[in-house]
């Protein structure tokens, strides 16, 4: 991994392909909202408060404080055959095995973030790593994120921000008091290194899974929608085959 821990890959997508991309994430939002609203779903409420419900093989998100709004979507790749093609794409799995350091990267799990305009949430300070070793414990070292611009993303509408470097700290101390206890201390956080990642729609950025990142509200009029595709050492379990466990927090600082 090079220097600031994470690496971003200009132009991958553009035109009519990327334009296909948008459009699928918005026919699966419309048919997952359609079973919803059918009421055969399963609903969990975190200890935060947040609400996820159970659709169609996928864990819907809820917006916290716009009702009716989804905030993601995890997994998606079996929801559209556009998605599940990007697991064997070459512009992603090549500079994935090189991040990994492997011959052969395969699924984990895929996300689609929406942070629609005006609405989308924050996400606080953390890291990827504690929320999968919960699920794959030590084998949440081997798994880092692509993650594909499906729209300008910029400071005012809720762009990434990274803190260069982190990635080389190892799991970062987390926020006890903070109800999920997956967050990251922010007290702990050096501000300023943090460096805001403003990308154009067709990017794709790369990340491992210690990197400290956070995403500030939309309250701007534009969406900013990512596909998320989280990689591991091909041939292991992915997310959807393990169990939560949140006793394993105990082995993280």
């Amino acid at each position: 991994m090079n220097e600031p821990g994470y690496r971003i890959l200009h132009g991958l997508f553009g035109g009519a392909e990327l334009a296909r991309l948008a459009e699928a994430a918005e026919s699966v939002q419309r048919d997952v909202l359609a079973k919803a609203a059918s009421g055969r779903t399963s609903v969990e409420v975190w200890p935060d408060g947040h609400r996820l419900e159970s659709v169609d093989g996928t864990k819907l998100h809820w917006e916290p404080e716009a009702t009716g709004t989804i905030r993601s979507l995890a997994p998606v790749s079996h929801l559209h055959p556009a998605f599940d093609a990007l697991w064997t794409d070459p512009r992603l799995t090549g500079p994935m095995a090189d991040l990994l350091g492997v011959a052969e990267p395969g699924p984990f799990v895929s996300k689609l973030n929406f942070k629609r305009a005006g609405v989308g949430s924050e996400f606080a300070w953390h890291q990827d790593f504690p929320f999968w070793y919960c699920c794959a414990g030590p084998a949440a070292a081997d798994i880092a994120t692509a993650m594909i611009y499906l729209d300008d993303a910029g400071a005012g509408n809720g762009a990434l921000s990274v803190i260069p470097g982190s990635h080389r700290d190892g799991p970062a101390p987390r926020d006890r008091a903070e109800p999920t206890g997956l967050l990251v201390d922010a007290s702990k956080v050096d501000a300023s290194r943090e460096r805001v990642l403003e990308l154009p729609a067709g990017s794709v950025l790369m990340f491992p899974g210690t990197l400290v990142h956070r995403s500030a509200p939309n309250r701007s009029d534009r969406d900013r929608r990512t596909l998320l595709f989280c990689f591991q050492p091909a041939g292991r379990p992915q997310l959807a085959e393990l169990r939560y466990r949140r006793e394993l927090l105990a082995d993280l600082p």
